[in-house]
C-alpha cells in the first residue's frame, strides 16, 4: 500500500523528482537513509504490535457525528485567551478552564478526541482527577501536541518551519505511557510570502518524519499542513497552493513508509484570503475543498479533520456542513479550537457561577458541528457573536 502510494505520487505532474535533489536545503542527507526495515506482514516501518491499534484509534476518532476538540494551546497562548477575559495566566486558572472543558456533561456524544498541551496531559482537574481519565470516561481519545512551535526558516521569504523532531521518539513513548493515543504537529504555509519551494518542502518533510515517529510509538499522527488565511488572494490561488502542498506532504509520507490507514489529516479548508474582497458561499468552499481532496488524498486516510483557521464559529460550521451534503470516501469532520471555545470562554469569564452556562455554550457548538459532520446543520438560532470572525494575521502559537 505505501509503496503503491509512493509510486503514484512519484508520477504526479506536480512532483518533479529532480526538484527534490537540486538545491535541496532540508535537514536530511537522503530520504533513503531514514528508511527502516518494514514489518514483514505490513510493508510499513512501524512496530507491528501497534498497527491494529493505530487503525482502531483513527477510526474511533473519525466516527460519525463526532470530531476533535483542539485544546492544545501552549501556556503562552492560553494566557492570551485568559487575558481576554481579565484573568491572570496562572496554572490554577489554566487548570480551571481546562477542567470546565473536559468535564462538560455529554461532551463525548459530539467529541471523539481532544488534543492536549503537555501540561494538560499530566494535569488533574480542580477536583483532583486526572484529565486523561475524565476524557476516557467520556469516550474521548486523549491526544497530545508534540511540535515545539514555529521558528524562522533561514533562506526563505520570511517564512517558518516547525521544530520538535529532536527527542520526539522518547517523548512520544512517554506520552503513550501517560495515556495519549494520537498526536498533532502543526506547520504553516503563507501564501503572501510565496510560498517558497523551500518552505513547502520543509513543511512536508517535517510532517512526514513526525508521522513516522509517532506511528512507531503507538500514536496516530494528525498531519496538519495549514495554509494561513493571511492575504488578499482569491479562492483559486488558495486551491493551487494547497494542491502543491498536499502533493508534497503525501509524497514524503509515502517515502517515510507512513501507514495511511493510521493517520488523520487536519488541513485548511479552501477559502479566499481573509482580506479578499470577493467572499464565497459555503457551497463554493465545499466544491473547491472536495475537489482538492479527490485529487490529492488517498481514500485509505480514515478522517479529514478540518481546522477552522480563524473563521467565525458559524462560518466554520456552515462550510463543514456544505462538504457533507454529498457522499465522499472520507469522514469529513472538524478539529476546532477557537471555533468551539470562543463563546464558551467569554461566557465563563473566569467566574465559578458561570461554569454550567459556559459548558452549555461549548456543548451547543459541539452539537452544531456534529450535525454539520452529518450534513444536517441548518444554522437556525445562532447568535450574532457566533458569527463574528476570529482571524488573526500571522496567527501562530
Amino acid at each position: 500500500m505505501a509503496s503503491t502510494s509512493a509510486s503514484l505520487l512519484k508520477s504526479s505532474p506536480v512532483l518533479d523528482k529532480t526538484e527534490f535533489l537540486k538545491g535541496q536545503a532540508l535537514r536530511h542527507p537522503s530520504v533513503s537513509l531514514v528508511r527502516c526495515h518494514p514489518a514483514p506482514s505490513l510493508g510499513f516501518s512501524i512496530r507491528a504490535s501497534y498497527a491494529d491499534e493505530l487503525v482502531k484509534t483513527a477510526k474511533t476518532i473519525a466516527s460519525p457525528g463526532r470530531g476533535i476538540l483542539a485544546m492544545d494551546e501552549s501556556n503562552a497562548t492560553c494566557g492570551k485567551r485568559l487575558d481576554s477575559i481579565g484573568l491572570e495566566n496562572t496554572e490554577a486558572n489554566r487548570q480551571a478552564y481546562r477542567t470546565l472543558l473536559v468535564s462538560a456533561p455529554g461532551l463525548g456524544k459530539f467529541i471523539s478526541g481532544a488534543i492536549l498541551f503537555e501540561e494538560t496531559l499530566y494535569q488533574s482537574t480542580v477536583e483532583g482527577k486526572k484529565i486523561v481519565d475524565v476524557l476516557t470516561e467520556q469516550g474521548i481519545v486523549p491526544g497530545i501536541k508534540v511540535d515545539k512551535g514555529l521558528v524562522p526558516l533561514a533562506g526563505s521569504n520570511n517564512e517558518s518551519w516547525c521544530q520538535g523532531l529532536d527527542g520526539l521518539a522518547s517523548r512520544s513513548a512517554a506520552y503513550y505511557k501517560q495515556g495519549a493515543r494520537f498526536a498533532k504537529w502543526r506547520t504553516v504555509v503563507s501564501i503572501p510570502n510565496g510560498p517558497s519551494a523551500l518552505a513547502v518542502k520543509e513543511a512536508a518533510w517535517g510532517l512526514a518524519r513526525y508521522a513516522a515517529i509517532s506511528q512507531d510509538n503507538g500514536l496516530v499522527p494528525i498531519v496538519e499542513p495549514e495554509i494561513l488565511l493571511d492575504g488578499e488572494h482569491g479562492i483559486d490561488r488558495t486551491f493551487e497552493v494547497a494542491k502543491k502542498v498536499w502533493a508534497e506532504v503525501f509524497f514524503y509520507l509515502a517515502e517515510n513508509n507512513v501507514m495511511f490507514e493510521g493517520i488523520l489529516l487536519k488541513p485548511s479548508m479552501v477559502t479566499p484570503g481573509a482580506e479578499c474582497k470577493d467572499r464565497v458561499a459555503p457551497e463554493t468552499v465545499a466544491a473547491y475543498t472536495l475537489n482538492l481532496l479527490k485529487s490529492r488524498i488517498p481514500p485509505a486516510v480514515p478522517g479529514i479533520m478540518f481546522l477552522s483557521g480563524g473563521q467565525s464559529e458559524v462560518e466554520a460550521t456552515l462550510n463543514l456542513n456544505a462538504m457533507n451534503q454529498s457522499p465522499n470516501p472520507w469522514h469529513v469532520s472538524f478539529s476546532y479550537a477557537r471555533a468551539l471555545q470562543n463563546t464558551c470562554l467569554k461566557t465563563w469569564g473566569g467566574r465559578p457561577e458561570n461554569v454550567k452556562a459556559a459548558q452549555d455554550a461549548l456543548l451547543l457548538r459541539a452539537q452544531a458541528n456534529s450535525l454539520a459532520q452529518l450534513g444536517k446543520y441548518t444554522g437556525e438560532g445562532e447568535s450574532e457573536e457566533a458569527k463574528e470572525g476570529m482571524f488573526v494575521k500571522g496567527y501562530s502559537y
